[in-house]
């Protein structure tokens, strides 16, 4: 258990350390230079783990149980990105006048974050390898012009797309927005989903084997097996996690051969973890559009006073409201209540278990403004575009997941007015902690552009597990994700042979009386911040760059964080290929230079820069090595360093045409 950090003074030399407890009284304290050896552990439901005594072999004997689980999935994952890389995919062509026309006539301009990812995908398609390539912006920021632009290109390019949507309302919400985006362009588009007439239906199934169909948007029903296409070069899918296993089968084979763009609010665990991995590509948008507001969120007890109070502000400015109660089976007994608390309101309830052409009324009437109040199920959850409904009021907001709540939540605030979300729980009952954290979590990330940040919580919340199959669990309660995902990252590495080097410069084990006072840097996570980045920096220019940037934030470095910005000097300097070693002695510190730095070394020259550099100093020559031991206070490295740039800088000047 990490219990903060602590200056301690070992041997007259002050040194912050990470104070760490194990099970019944050990402690450990860790040099906070080696805060890599520290991993966070977090798992699904806050889950606590099991404390071992220091020296137990328990951990390692858990990690490499996890480890031999890890390698067969491990082998999964290569041979899905090495089946994708096989194949032989299409190379889109390049933009041309009509690709520059059609993004003219967008009537906004694109967020710095919308063409950073119209860019991504852009050169994704035009590689000869099928794209894979999830799209993670917020609701309303503009992911489906993003998507149309890829639709445009692929069109161009003589190939045909699909749209894949979850719900029917949705797929004809798209079909209208893509009507009125190419209606200038020669792209003809069709709706298949559950309101098409069979007379429709068979006419663009006809016409979609006969390539007479560019563009086709709809529900899983364009998935069927009598849906064929003369050509399909492109598949959005539309939040994929609200597809069943079917359906995602279908979609996993057609990603072997052609690209496939994924557009989510929140990617569930297992996507996202494919994607900081590098199995799929990541683009997101986080920059809101212009004039958009946060949405005021709210976590109350339940009580109908309230409610009301709530609405009648509401239509007060002539706005609707959702009203969110997830069970049918008295779903309209809580439409009469409100009615008796709202007489003059015009309530519609709307629900998965209606007819579908009632549902598809009672939302267009929606729309359309004729009810002031929805009173609805979680077929509201994804996509629906009303601007003027901007309250929104959810029942046992306790029972739902986080990402599901941020995509209700997400139904209102799509306009320039200030929003509201009221998560309500029932008073007396008891609420889970994992619940408890989620509303948390979702009145945490009320800021715009959140999605991805709730995605990632939600990962740390529930834990992810297979990225393969549908359990979300895994092993990840053994020893946590981080440590999860880097058994798994390794394992992955050395399947494909890769060697992996160790990028970052170690530190010297030298004594420096470094540390951070209190009254510089207060905070531990500060603390622990700034020092991960000094300790970060390999080379020199970063770690100058590193001190400017503290100093600005902090102020004029004292002499105890000067030395430890001079003492990761000193660690760049002496892993220098011309340097051997570097040790502590009882005299003072030795520098053993290696035998490429004695073969013509001007030794006079030599013999003065160290007479220089140091008091009293003391030179060695064994076994064709040359140790230099300088006796100076534990304020040495700064001569030290000062020396070793010097001598460093004089080698390569001589030695070296560059």
């Amino acid at each position: 258990q990490y219990m903060g950090i602590e200056t301690l003074v070992v041997d007259g030399v002050h040194k912050d350390y990470l104070h760490i407890a194990y099970k019944g009284n050990d402690i450990l304290y860790v040099p906070v230079e080696q805060f890599q050896l520290i991993r966070k552990y977090s798992s699904r439901d806050g889950k606590p783990p099991h404390i071992h005594a220091l020296g137990s072999p328990k951990w390692a004997k858990e990690k490499a149980r996890v480890r031999q689980k890890v390698d067969g999935l491990a082998d999964d994952l290569i041979n899905l990105y090495a089946e994708r890389m096989r194949q032989p995919g299409f190379a889109f062509e390049p933009d041309g006048d009509l690709q520059l026309e059609f993004e003219s006539e967008f009537g906004y301009e694109l967020t710095p974050d919308q063409a950073q990812a119209v860019e991504e995908i852009k050169k994704d398609m035009e590689t000869p390898r099928p794209m894979d390539r999830l799209l993670c912006g917020d609701v309303g920021f503009g992911k489906t012009e993003v998507a149309l632009r890829a639709c445009f290109k692929a069109v161009v390019s003589k190939k045909q797309c699909a749209f894949l949507c979850p719900t029917t309302i949705l797929s004809a919400q798209h079909y209208r927005t893509m009507q009125k985006r190419f209606e200038k362009f020669p792209v003809n588009i069709a709706l298949l989903n559950r309101f098409t007439t069979t007379k429709e239906k068979k006419q663009i199934l006809a016409d979609l084997k006969e390539g007479n169909i560019d563009l086709l948007v709809g529900t899983h029903r364009i998935l069927s097996k009598d849906v064929e296409f003369k050509d399909l070069g492109l598949l959005c899918i539309d939040e994929e996690q609200r597809f069943g296993v079917r359906q995602k089968e279908k979609i996993k084979n057609l990603r072997k051969t052609i690209d496939v763009l994924t557009l989510t609010a929140t990617p569930i665990p297992r996507t996202l973890q494919m994607s900081i991995m590098g199995i799929r590509g990541l683009s997101q948008i986080e920059t809101p559009p212009l004039n958009r507001l946060p949405v005021q969120t709210y976590v109350s007890e339940k009580s109908w006073a309230l409610i009301k109070q709530v609405i009648e502000r509401e239509l007060s400015r002539n706005g609707q409201v959702f009203y969110l109660h997830n069970r049918t089976e008295n779903i309209y007994e809580i439409a009469s209540t409100l009615q008796t608390l709202l007489p003059n309101a015009r309530i519609g309830v709307g629900h998965g278990q209606m007819d579908k052409n009632d549902l598809e009324d009672v939302m267009t009437d929606f729309v359309e403004k004729k009810y002031d109040i929805l009173v609805c199920t979680t077929i509201i959850e994804t996509g629906i575009d009303i601007p003027n409904a901007n309250t929104i009021i959810i029942e046992n907001a306790d029972k739902f997941g986080l990402a599901q709540l941020y995509q209700i939540k997400g139904r209102v605030g799509r306009s320039e007015r200030i929003a509201y979300a009221y998560l309500l729980y029932t008073k007396d009952r008891a609420m889970t902690e994992e619940a408890q954290k989620r509303l948390t979590a979702i009145k945490e990330f009320t800021q715009l552009g959140s999605g991805y940040k709730i995605a990632m919580r939600d990962l740390s919340i529930r834990g992810s597990g297979d990225i393969l199959g549908g359990e979300q669990a895994g092993f990840i309660d053994q020893v946590g994700f981080d440590m999860y995902m880097k058994i798994l990252q390794d394992a992955i590495e050395e399947k494909q042979g890769k060697i992996k080097e160790d990028e970052t410069v170690p530190s010297r084990n030298v004594p420096v009386d470094g540390y951070i006072p209190e009254d510089y840097v207060e905070s531990d996570m500060e603390k622990l911040e700034l020092y991960q980045r000094v300790y970060k920096a390999n080379d020199l220019e970063t770690l100058k760059r590193v001190e400017h940037e503290l100093t600005d934030l902090y102020g004029v470095l004292p002499s105890q964080v000067r030395n430890i910005v001079v003492k990761r000097r000193f660690d760049i300097l002496s892993h220098d290929p011309l340097i051997d070693d570097v040790k502590d002695s009882s005299q003072g510190l030795e520098i053993r230079f290696s035998k490429v730095f004695l073969e013509d070394l001007d030794g006079q020259k030599f013999f003065a820069y160290v007479n220089h550099m140091f008091k009293k100093p003391q030179m060695k020559y064994t076994d064709g090595m040359l140790t230099i031991v300088s006796g100076m206070e534990p304020y040495y490295v700064s001569a030290s360093t000062e020396f070793l740039d010097s001598v460093l800088k004089q080698y390569y000047k001589t030695h070296t045409s560059a």
